[in-house]
Parts: C-alpha cells; structure tokens; sequence
C-alpha cells in the first residue's frame, strides 16, 4: 500500500470515526469551510468541476461560473458530511430526511414485482436516497461499487453501505451484471449511478450537445429481465432535506436490434439526467472528464477491470 492509499483510508476512517459524533450544525459549518477552502486552492477538481459546468450552462459568464463551482463544492461536502454521519442518525431521522417527488413511478413498480432499475447521476446525496427507500420503503436492493484501492477503503465503502441496508456488489469486468439480473427477474430493486462509462463498452450519447459515453448496464438490464427502468435527479434546497424527482420509466423499444434499443434507452435516461442537472447544476458533482471531447488530450484508458461506479 503506497503512502498516499495509506493517508486515504485513514482520512474516510477518521471522518467515519468523528465526524458522525459531531453536532449537526458544527459538522455543516465543517462541510462548509473545507468546501470554501478547497474551492479557493483551485485544484484540478474544483476546475473541472467549473469546465463541466460551463457545458451545462453555456451562457454562464466567469463570474457565474466561480459561483456556480462555489456552491458545487459546498453541496459535495455537503454529501460527505452526511454520509460521514448516516451511519448515527436514527431510522425517523433517515425516513424524515428525503423528499422524492412523483414517488408513484417507484412505488407502483415494486408493487408490480416486476422488477425495479433506479439510475441516478451523481447528484445530492444518492446514499441517504438509498437509505431511506430501504428504512421509508422498507425495499432492500441491490448496488454496485467501484473495487477501490487501497482494498482496505474499499473495505469501508461497502460495511457503510451496508450498515444502510444494501447489498453491494464488486464492479468487476462485468460479473456484477448476473447477479443483478437474477435480482431483478425476482421482483428486486437495483440501484445503479450511471452517467460516466469511459469503458469500451459505453454508449455513446448527445448530453449537453456533445458526445459522452453512458454505461449499458441499465438498458441491458432491463431488456433482458422486463425490469422497469426510471431514472432519478436529485438535489439540495435551503432545508435539512434531500430533495429528488423519480422520472417516467424508459420503455424498450419494439423495434431494433440489441445495440440499438441500447442506444435509445440510455440516451432517454441521459436526456432526463440533463433535465434535472440544468434544473440543478450545483449538486452535480461531477469532479472528472466526462465529455469525450475533454478526453482528446490525453491517451484513451484502457478499458477497466473495476469501472466507476461508487
């Protein structure tokens, strides 16, 4: 384990550690100056952060763009300060602490037991969203984690999650993929963060007006087990609330091949993806290349073993 995989795990382990044990209004203000520091320092997160940012929100001038990746910073600490603490609230304070609207989309099918597809970007806090379908809802199901490193991190992502009442899954060169099948065609639910695929296997899609690619999984999946597929954006107001919309499902097409049935679906699910973004560009937090186009100056990866999907 190299020093800087080291200082990482002992970073989450000390914030898992303390910051749960906080005050609420003290782990804010925390959340809050490390964001303002961090934005301040200009690193290559907060700057791609701003690069993202001006593709989903073209006409934004520099001023609007330092502001925008401002308030982008403070909701993704945001996100981390309640994770680091999710672990200590209570069950009322979990079912208390998401608002999802058009809730209906979800409920009526996990009650259909046809099976359910929950693709998110990543947006507000899609942790305390999964806590809280299987504390509020009572409805485990079924996820999938990028295998970290150092292993022992990794190690610590998966007890989180599930200590929130999940089953989490390796992403590892697709092997996940059966499992959260036979889950499905169970009348499961499977949640999936599903807006960056830079793997061989992407599909390509228009978001924002250029070229990105887009896991399959989702679109593969519910062709395969007649699962429903609904996407989902979420985002923080000026409340203590997690705030979310569950999107119409992505139906599969009559006609067309395979690949081309894909390629529909996962641009319907990057066409809601962006509804929700521009609604609310703050709480994506979206601190990587993604655009295809931001890829050209450097070597395309090789296709991973493990993916990207924390």
């Amino acid at each position: 384990m190299s020093a800087q995989e080291r200082l990482a795990d002992a970073l989450y382990g000390l914030g898992w550690s303390a910051v749960k044990r906080l005050p609420e209004p003290v782990a804010v203000r925390l959340g809050r100056t490390v964001a303002d520091l961090a934005w301040k320092r200009r690193g290559k997160g907060v700057l791609r952060l701003e690069s993202n940012y001006a593709r989903v929100v073209p006409d934004a001038g520099p001023e609007r763009l330092a502001e925008l990746s401002r308030a982008g910073m403070r909701s993704y600490l945001r996100y981390w300060m309640e994770s680091f603490r999710l672990p200590a609230w209570s069950a009322e304070r979990v079912a208390d602490g998401f608002d999802p609207k058009d809730l209906h989309h979800l409920t009526d099918g996990i009650a259909s037991d046809r099976g359910v597809i929950l693709a998110l970007p990543h947006m507000g806090n899609w942790d305390l969203a999964g806590a809280w379908v299987t504390t509020k809802l009572r409805t485990p199901f079924t996820t999938v984690a990028e295998r970290l490193k150092p292993e022992t991190l990794y190690d610590r992502f998966v007890a989180y999650r599930e200590g929130l009442g999940m089953e989490v899954l390796p992403h590892t060169g697709g092997s996940a993929f059966g499992t959260l099948a036979r889950r499905l065609r169970d009348g499961g639910l499977v949640c999936l963060v599903a807006e960056r695929d830079l793997s061989a296997s992407g599909v390509e899609v228009d978001f924002f007006g250029d070229t990105a690619r887009m896991p399959a999984g989702p679109a593969l999946l519910a062709q395969q087990t007649g699962a429903l597929l609904l996407p989902v954006t979420l985002w923080y107001d000026d409340s203590p609330v997690l705030q979310g919309r569950v999107h119409p499902p992505i139906e599969v097409p009559e006609a067309g091949t395979r690949a081309e049935k894909t390629s529909v679906m996962t641009q319907a699910l990057a066409d809601a993806f962006a509804t929700g973004i521009a609604d609310h560009p703050e709480d994506w937090h979206m601190l990587q290349r993604l655009w295809l186009a931001d890829l050209e100056s450097r070597p395309s990866p090789p296709r991973p073993s493990d993916g990207a999907t924390a």
